[in-house]
């Protein structure tokens, strides 16, 4: 994944300092973009090691429609642990704005079933979108989305998916990101009998945060390995029917992982 580190390079050598809401401070570029073919292989960085147990259950989070932690917990998942009350909540958050947005009539609109359909029995409409932001309850979550839209696009077979990242914490965040989204676009492109063709990845504040940047310095001196593969059990043709055992990376060779603290 070479993109990833020339995108690592870039904030280096031309970032900007800025402050930033957690005080931490920043180097940071406006407006990025990956492109990934899933054809390639599956784009789990290799040159550190990721925790691909915590981004599949994130995703099976997001999915259920959950806003407390208590699912990743009991699977031992502690990603959002510092963003929770002492319940366990998080708030209208991703999983809330994906599968029951509410409208104005005071019913939901699940985003995600909706998109499925259009897959399926309209793959040429141009509003093949789920958003999570959602600026009437942005003030009630526990961390507003950074993920925040995204769409699918239907040709020749081949299903893509392009997320817009309004926030795009490059060493910790983004490597997460790009899994899981390669990942949801595997599930919905065999639940709707296509193929999956490209993930692109298109970031707006893209920044690494000052206590980040001698490990970014550490893993450009490590030259990507070829990617690992992704196999989903076939047998699933529900996307909500998806469990973790359902998911088998294999040939995953990457170099150590580099730790990182988390800009809380």
């Amino acid at each position: 994944m070479q993109q990833y580190l020339d995108l690592l390079s870039r904030i280096l050598n031309e970032g900007v300092h800025k402050g930033d809401r957690t005080g931490t401070g920043t180097l940071s570029v406006f407006g990025n973009q990956m492109r990934f073919d899933l054809r390639d292989g599956f784009p789990l960085l290799t040159t550190k090691k990721l925790h691909l147990k915590s981004i599949i259950y994130e995703l099976l989070w997001f999915l259920r429609g959950d806003t407390n932690i208590h699912y990743l917990q009991e699977h031992g998942v502690r990603i959002w642990n510092e963003w929770a009350d002492e319940n366990g909540e998080l708030g209208p958050v991703y999983g809330h704005q994906w599968r029951s947005w509410p409208d104005y009539k005071g019913g939901t609109i699940d985003q995600i079933t909706n998109v499925l359909e259009q897959i399926k029995h309209n793959p040429n409409s141009r509003r093949m979108l789920v958003t999570a932001w959602n600026p009437a309850e942005v003030d009630e979550m526990a961390l507003p989305p950074c993920h925040c839209l995204f769409q699918f696009y239907v040709a020749d077979g081949r299903l893509s998916l392009q997320l817009y990242q309004r926030s795009a914490d490059t060493f910790l965040g983004v490597p997460f990101n790009i899994a899981s989204y390669a990942l949801l676009l595997q599930m919905m492109a065999q639940v709707t009998g296509l193929e999956a063709g490209e993930f692109i990845h298109t970031t707006g504040d893209t920044h690494l945060y000052s206590n980040h940047l001698e490990q970014a310095k550490l893993q450009l001196t490590r030259t990507p390995r070829p990617l690992p593969k992704m196999k989903i059990n076939p047998d699933v043709k529900d996307l909500f029917a998806f469990k973790y055992e359902d998911f088998e990376l294999v040939d995953y060779n990457p170099y150590p992982h580099i730790s990182a603290e988390v800009a809380v």
